[in-house]
């Protein structure tokens, strides 16, 4: 179980923040509160395509599309994990894909959030559920996730993925 859900968060690129801290002042409720809007419609509306192709990607357990959307630099940082790069990544979506296990993806309405990163790319942060059959049950789980996407050569690929609080 802890294998396969390792696998499973870690190809999705999931990420669960929890608060560590109970005790908050009212600057920081303000800003944690604060109406998100996007610095650029253009830029959400491409990021938010490029989140559709990649989960539809993975979901459809098509490694050709999914393997174009990293960087070979790609470095996922994962608090259960560890560090994992571009070629073990593509070897773990051998394997899951291997496996029928219906995994499901959707983003939460409303969460996906995106900010430029000048000269470089964008950074997308949001949440997301994923089920998949476990015991014969549905297993679900709705966690944050940080994606920093880089435009390379005219393409959107994703190059750090930072996935914690698992």
């Amino acid at each position: 179980m802890y294998c396969r859900s390792k696998i499973i968060y870690a190809l999705l690129f999931s990420a669960l923040f929890m608060s560590a801290c109970s005790h908050r002042d009212s600057k920081q409720e303000e800003v944690e509160t604060k109406e998100y809007k996007p610095v650029s419609q253009e830029l959400y509306d491409t990021i938010a395509l490029m989140d559709s192709i990649l989960f539809t990607a993975l979901q459809q357990q098509d490694t050709v599309t999914a393997k174009n959307l990293f960087t070979k630099d790609l470095e996922f940082y994962h608090d259960k994990g560890g560090l994992s790069n571009y070629q073990q990544n593509m070897e773990a979506f051998k394997t899951l894909f291997t496996k029928t296990n219906g995994l499901k993806r959707e983003l939460v309405k409303g969460s996906l959030e995106v900010y430029p990163i000048k000269d470089y790319g964008a950074i997308q942060e949001g949440k997301h559920r994923f089920c998949h059959p476990e015991n014969g049950q549905q297993d679900c789980g709705t966690f944050k996730f940080i994606h920093i996407w880089k435009r390379e050569e005219g393409k959107w690929k994703i190059s750090r993925i930072i996935s914690y609080g698992h």
